[in-house]
């Protein structure tokens, strides 16, 4: 292969996982004919520097290696330079993570030799991306699988200890801190409709799986240009235990506790000084008021054809 690539390897994926089987890789990728350099991440938002300035130098081919958590990272990297050339640079995935759930949209097998070939191949799709802007005028963060505020946020906090459990963190998670959580008072607006009331999560999706394999939205479209919401206002541990199923299979969307909607853009106002949790792709982020709006389109994925 003549054309040039950048792979960044976060060495923390998968518990660890990701720094034992970057030697097995790199031999892969030689084997398999890439023309590639390569960088280990060393600290938390490495991966957002390393990004940049391979684009700076004039890379347009990006291979992440490592979880969901990672290839969050890199999106805010490239979508945060606003390269000129965006439309051109193209994004891969090896993974090693936790959940792994961006994968799933796009059956990408975890066997790295299969993701490397599906890499080869490169069959593009252009995806929506979303794009939170907060009221004290922090740097936009960008999502490309799920962002939610509420329990979901509250879970991801709590899951860093349950990591050498895999998929199921999440799951466990939720159920250890089912209890505990005070839900928040959220004024949430968008197409015609306010909602004010206390709300025990609210998602806003953009593909199909997010905690370790959950399908928590009804229809998500990653090219439609419109999110997929899902807003839940109270809930119990009993029930969770009696929809554990459906919370894999995606029937808990047809709940009566599930309101979903479809939207472009949604605003979202914390009140009565509510402590309230925000994740975008499984990554914590800072309790605030924000705006999450539709980029359609905005970033070229390598996907299995």
């Amino acid at each position: 292969m003549t054309t040039n690539w950048f792979v960044i390897v976060n060495p923390t994926s998968g518990n660890g996982a990701s720094k034992k089987k970057w030697p097995l890789i790199k031999d892969e990728l030689l084997k398999q004919q890439f023309n590639f350099n390569f960088i280990i991440t060393n600290h938390k938002n490495h991966a957002i520097e390393i990004v940049q300035n391979a684009l700076k130098q004039g890379y347009k081919n990006i291979i992440c290696v490592g979880g969901d958590g990672t290839l969050h990272t890199i999106v805010n990297g490239i979508l945060s330079l606003k390269p000129t050339n965006l439309s051109e640079i193209k994004l891969g995935i090896i993974p090693i993570g936790t959940g792994n759930d961006w994968i799933k949209t796009y059956h990408i097998p975890l066997d790295y030799k299969k993701a490397i070939l599906i890499i080869k191949q490169q069959y593009t799709v252009y995806q929506d991306i979303g794009e939170l802007k907060f009221e004290t005028n922090k740097q936009p963060i960008y999502f490309n699988n799920l962002a939610g505020i509420g329990f979901d946020g509250y879970v991801v906090n709590k899951v860093h200890k349950f990591k050498n459990l895999g998929f199921l963190a999440y799951l466990t998670g939720a159920l250890i801190s089912i209890s505990s959580f005070k839900k928040p008072t959220l004024k949430i607006e968008f197409n015609t409709l306010t909602i004010q009331q206390k709300t025990l999560m609210l998602l806003i999706g953009i593909c199909n799986y997010s905690g370790g394999g959950m399908q928590l939205t009804k229809t998500p479209n990653p090219t439609d240009g419109l999110f997929d919401i899902s807003c839940i206002y109270r809930v119990n541990l009993i029930t969770i235990i009696k929809n554990i199923s459906n919370l894999f299979n995606g029937k808990i969307c047809n709940h009566k506790l599930v309101n979903t909607y479809k939207t472009a853009s949604i605003k979202v106002t914390i009140l009565n000084n509510s402590e309230a949790y925000i994740q975008a792709d499984g990554e914590l982020i800072a309790t605030d008021n924000f705006t999450a709006t539709i980029l359609p389109k905005a970033l070229q994925f390598i996907v299995a054809s």
